[in-house]
Formats: C-alpha cells, structure tokens, sequence
C-alpha cells in the first residue's frame, strides 16, 4: 500500500512537473514544427541537390535532435541563470511563478544536455567539439559576462551565437562525416578530416551572418520590454546601453541587413528562385511591423516591441523552413 502511494505521488509529480513545462513558454504549434525544418535545412543545403541515402538521413535526423534537444537546454539553462531578471520582467516563468523547483529544473536542463552531446557525438567529434565550445562560451556568458562587462550592449552583441551554431553545426555535421568535396581538407590525429569547398564554406558564412542579423532584430526590441529588469542588474542591452528609441532604429538596420544577407545567400548557394521569391515576399511582409514600431510613442515601445519582435522571430525561422522547402522542390523535381 505504501509503495502504490509512493508511486502515485511521484506521478503526480511528474504530470505536475510535464504539465509545467508545456505551459513553460506557450510555444505554437507552428513554431514546435518550424524548428524541425530549421534544423533539418542546414545540412540539407550542405549537402546539395543529389539523391538522399540512408547515411544523409541519419544526418538530418541526428541534427534534428541534437539541434531540438539542445535548443531545450538552452532554454532551461538561460530560465535557471536570469531567475533575478525573470522576476521582474517574466513573473510567469517556471521559477518566479514556482511552478517548478529549481532543483527539478535543474536536473531537467542536465539531461537535455546529455542528449543533445550523445546526438552530436553520433555524428562526429568535431561537432561534439562544436556544441561543447558553444555551450561553455554560452553558460559563461549568461552568468557571469552579461552581468559584469561593461562595453555597451554587450548581452545582445553575444547572445545570437546560440544561433549561429546552428548555422555552422549542419554544415560541419556534412564536411565530417559526409564530405560532397576534398578540395579544403583537415585531417587531425583522433578527430578525424573535415573535407569541404571554398563555395561551401562562403555558403554557410552567408547563413551565419544572415542569422545573426535576423535573430538580433528580433532580440532587440523584445529586449526593450526587460531594459527596466536588466539595467537594475547590470546587464547590458542595446535599450539599456543607448535608450529603447535607438535600440528601435539599430533592429530596423539589422532586419534591412538580414534581408541583404538573405539574397546574397541566393546569388552564392544553390537555392533556387523559388527561395528568392518567397523571402522577398516575407520580408516586404514583415517590414511592415518594424516600420510601425518606429512610428510608436516612447510610452508604446514596451508592449509593441514584443508583438514586432514575434514578427521578426517568425521571419526569422520562417527564412530557415523556405531554405528546406526549396531544397525539397529541387529534390523532388531531380530524382
């Protein structure tokens, strides 16, 4: 009997604690499936427009759940180190609400990480390199650069590197361990080679800058809602280093410069006119909303700079699932 209550008890703990972390974020369902063709475009574009084996597709697949698994971690890791700033800005997060303990969450972030380096490391060692290089720049950055380097905007100047990785971790996954070129090659004792082209490489630098640029858009104005929790900690935004009017107009160059980037991807990749046309037509979309929030009052930019800034974030991942469906025409129409 006491056993069977023991058990009931840690079930309901469990469910409490899925439960939790369903409502975490409130994620849509359009966002959960958007990052699956995120993932899986990377190395995908890496790979090119040829037939697809069973090798590539363990490739993409492993991507996915290293990519997935780890952008969960990050997540956790980033509700558990901004606790302080979570408090005042996002009062309904897991640990202001205590929806959940920190300890639990804690051991919840643990084990995303273990998974996300069991998926890298099935791929090869120097993407293991990679996400581990990432996430001890990243857990050093949150708690203790972000705090304490006073250069100004530090925090978002750094921050979008957990999504260049992303950018660089498909097509590294492709040079190591299914190279397409042995034009540039690498070979290091115990690491193994990494094989790839003076094209290739160009390639992802586009992806990587278009990244940064489109991620920051985003992280800029929906910043502008926690300057008031940061700047009491000492964190240092483009809102809190140079006021939110400015950190406005600095989003908007940086939306305008990922769109650049966005086409200059084109002209140098394999992606075809069925990608142009499509991120131009976003992108004329999506501008529509950093222009009205240059219009706003200083007294509006708080509540609309997080409607824009899910607009740019939905740009943002929305350019990523365009480059996968691209990819798959081109597929489909060469096989």
């Amino acid at each position: 009997m006491v056993k069977e209550l023991l058990l009931k008890k840690e079930k309901s703990k469990f469910h409490l604690t899925s439960k939790s972390i369903i409502k975490w974020r409130d994620f849509p369902v359009y966002e959960l499936v958007s990052y699956i063709l995120m993932f899986a475009s990377v190395p995908m574009l890496a790979y090119g427009i040829q037939s697809y084996n069973s090798e590539i597709i363990r490739i993409i697949v492993l991507t996915i759940l290293a990519m997935y698994s780890g952008f969960f971690a990050a997540l956790f890791w980033n509700d558990i180190t901004d606790f302080d700033i979570d408090t005042i800005a996002h009062p309904n997060r897991l640990l202001p609400s205590k929806k959940i303990k920190a300890k639990k969450l804690f051991s919840i972030a643990l084990v995303f990480s273990v998974f996300t380096f069991i998926f890298t490391l099935l791929i090869s060692i120097w993407c293991l390199i990679l996400v581990g290089l990432a996430a001890l720049f990243v857990a050093f950055h949150n708690k203790y650069l972000k705090r304490r380097v006073k250069f100004p905007a530090y925090s978002e100047i750094f921050s979008p590197i957990q999504w260049t990785v992303v950018a660089i971790f498909g097509f590294l996954a492709i040079w190591t361990a299914l190279p397409q070129s042995s034009e540039i090659s690498l070979d290091i004792q115990l690491f193994g080679d990494i094989s790839t082209s003076g094209k290739a490489i160009i390639t992802m630098i586009l992806l990587l800058i278009f990244t940064y640029f489109a991620d920051n858009s985003h992280d800029i104005v929906e910043g502008i809602h926690d300057a008031d929790a940061d700047k009491k900690h000492g964190v240092k935004t483009y809102a809190t280093s140079f006021g939110v009017v400015k950190a406005v107009k600095i989003s908007f160059f940086m939306f305008v410069m990922s769109g650049v980037f966005g086409i200059f991807l084109f002209l140098q990749s394999i992606l075809s006119l069925i990608f142009l046309i499509l991120f131009i037509l976003l992108f004329a979309y999506t501008l529509f909303y950093p222009l009205k929030l240059l219009k706003c009052n200083k007294g509006e930019l708080k509540e609309q700079g997080i409607v824009v800034g899910r607009k740019l974030y939905d740009y943002f991942l929305f350019s990523y699932n365009l480059i996968f469906i691209d990819l798959i025409i081109q597929i489909f129409l060469n096989s």
